[in-house]
């Protein structure tokens, strides 16, 4: 059985940083996706996925990443239950991350892409964060996402 999915997408707000009660860092934001065809009536689509990202991948994710920037995620779907205030369940679907890599440059001069920690890049002369737990995915896909801005909830 296999449950992998890789998404690339803009933040539709800034990520959200939590501790458990046990001091995990996780982080979570929204990913908005476009579909690669177009609707009958002849627009394009686009799908919010929730994404979750733990540990230290999260706290990078939270710190580097904004609104607006551009992401690929690389991880499992989850589906989850709960039972809500009213007494109804409700079944969520999200993305746990495993790689998060960051494709577009922040205006605070944050390095674009994930990096093996340690790594001084020649943009900022920063050194980047360890944010690449595995082998990187996308890295030899140089392809945009074509994202009109008016399509855009935010």
């Amino acid at each position: 059985m296999l449950n992998r999915i890789v998404l690339i997408g803009r933040l539709t707000q800034d990520p959200e940083l939590r501790y458990t009660q046990s001091g995990t860092a996780v982080a979570s934001f929204t990913l908005a996706v476009d579909r690669q065809r177009a609707s009958q009536s002849g627009e394009r689509e686009t799908d919010f996925i929730n994404i979750v990202v733990w540990q230290k991948l999260g706290e990078l994710s939270a710190q580097y990443l904004r609104k607006g920037r551009l992401a690929a995620v690389e991880g499992r779907l989850q589906i989850r239950q709960y039972e809500n205030r009213e007494g109804q369940k409700v079944r969520v679907a999200e993305v746990v991350a495993d790689n998060v890599r960051f494709l577009d440059r922040s205006g605070e001069g944050a390095p674009a892409g994930a990096a093996t920690g340690g790594e001084r890049t020649q943009e900022t002369g920063r050194t980047a964060p360890a944010a690449r737990y595995q082998d990187d995915p996308f890295a030899d896909d140089g392809r945009s996402i074509d994202i009109v801005e008016d399509d855009l909830p935010f």
